[in-house]
């Protein structure tokens, strides 16, 4: 092997590890109860739940039915959007060479093996088919949701326990809906970061850092994350 190509391999192997000890480390350490309380994600499950509270107490739930349908559509919208950028790099692996070839010609541009190409192509492939599952579930939970909605019982005198217990439990699924719809978002993110692993493996590693910076940003920080906390 060239020493310029053993130097971007070595390159590649360092910023696909840091992109692997990114996602899933950001993933895990967020998502631990302490955390996740006081993230956006936990924010918003707190106003679900008292938004399924209010719900039970309602006589009227078409509106309930149209908030949730809009949300299920958002799942679907990104459920195909997944699916068409996994056929759009499908094509891609049939012609690789030749966008490799075109890739190469750019100024910075690192060069790489065919295989290392196709590896490149496939890692984006696998986030890309990640986010699809996600989104599908997602989808499908809204749906389980919408059906829980139709089955609570009209609040009256001597029932509230039930409905507010009932209430509880479509938050919950709700709630999970939402986890996997967040899981599909990151997944568009992090599928930002891995397309500048095209260019330079280096471009990948900040790309990577940028994208977590955000994230946590967004998670923990953000005036959204104020606003939905009434802080």
């Amino acid at each position: 092997m060239p020493p310029d190509l053993w130097i971007n391999a070595s390159a590649d192997v360092i910023a696909f590890g840091w992109f692997v000890l990114s996602i899933t480390g950001y993933r895990f350490i967020a998502g631990l109860r302490p955390l996740e309380q006081r993230s956006i994600v936990g924010a918003v499950q707190r106003q679900r739940a008292e938004w399924m509270r209010m719900m039970a107490r309602r006589e009227n739930r078409v509106i309930d039915g149209v908030v949730l349908q809009g949300l299920s559509q958002g799942n679907a919208f990104f459920a195909s959007t997944s699916a068409i950028a996994i056929g759009g790099l499908a094509a891609i692996m049939g012609s690789g060479e030749k966008v490799q070839v075109f890739l190469e010609r750019l100024p910075y541009v690192a060069k790489s093996t065919p295989e290392s190409w196709e590896l490149k192509v496939l890692l984006l492939m696998g986030i890309f088919i990640f986010a699809f599952f996600k989104f599908a579930w997602a989808f499908r939970l809204s749906h389980y949701t919408g059906i829980m909605i139709g089955a609570t019982p009209i609040y009256q005198e001597g029932n509230g326990l039930d409905c507010d217990a009932h209430a509880k439990r479509t938050a919950e699924l709700i709630g999970i809906a939402a986890e996997h719809a967040n899981s599909g978002l990151r997944s568009f993110y992090y599928a930002i970061a891995a397309m500048a692993w095209f260019f330079h493996p280096w471009a990948f590693g900040a790309a990577t850092t940028w994208v977590l910076i955000i994230l946590i940003r967004r998670d923990f920080f953000s005036r959204s994350r104020r606003i939905i906390q009434g802080r």
